[in-house]
């Protein structure tokens, strides 16, 4: 993505989303949603009315893009969730409802979160909440045209990846650990994410035996 390690704010920020903007959707339909998919779930990190399961399809969450900071390393990358079209793919995930008021604010600490420095483009997309509503909300996806874009990995490269690095947020497997945890709390475990926490536990397994990897 051209420009992801510049911060945008305002009116900037709105119109890299396609569609309608936000200032329009509150001013129709009173609504702000965000789409959570990693750790926005559990620790969104902003004020919010409502919140609720949301599915999005269409996509596919993968630990795709490279960390060099909170995850990793410039010197030992981490990796990080990121969300790719894939036709028949679907996401489980959190939607968070945010006030018209508390959406500029808002706004701001998402693109300093998610946008700095990561392979990310903020997107509006259609969810479909646990009680059957069908709303239009702000998420992340992967910019796989971005230098940090590292597109599907081979699940041993990608397990060796997470077991060995770490960042100013911890291990990358942590991560790793507590996405699989909540999703699996919540009743919709991501088959894909199990299979390669499996084999870093294997690796971790093998790593404190003394074996390597």
């Amino acid at each position: 993505m051209a420009g992801a390690n510049r911060c945008l704010t305002g009116e900037a920020f709105q119109r890299r989303i396609p569609g309608m903007s936000w200032d329009e959707a509150a001013a129709t339909r009173g609504e702000i949603w965000v789409f959570g998919y990693g750790s926005l779930m559990w620790r969104p990190g902003f004020p919010f009315i409502e919140d609720a399961e949301a599915l999005l399809e269409g996509y596919r969450r993968s630990f795709c893009i490279w960390s060099e900071h909170h995850r990793g390393t410039p010197e030992r990358r981490g990796l990080v969730l990121g969300l790719d079209p894939i036709e028949g793919a679907a996401c489980h995930g959190h939607a968070f409802r945010v006030s018209p008021e508390a959406w500029v604010e808002t706004a701001a600490y998402l693109e300093e979160r998610e946008l700095r420095g990561y392979a990310y483009q903020p997107a509006h997309l259609p969810v479909r909440l646990a009680d059957g509503r069908q709303v239009q909300a702000h998420t992340f996806v992967a910019a796989s045209e971005h230098p940090h874009y590292a597109g599907t990995l081979p699940l041993e490269e990608t397990a060796e990846i997470i077991l060995c690095a770490r960042g100013s947020a911890g291990l990358n497997r942590d991560y790793l650990i507590n996405t699989v945890r909540e999703l699996e709390r919540r009743g919709y475990g991501d088959p894909d994410l199990r299979d390669l926490l499996d084999r870093v536990s294997v690796l971790t397994g093998l790593l404190e035996a003394g074996s390597g990897i």
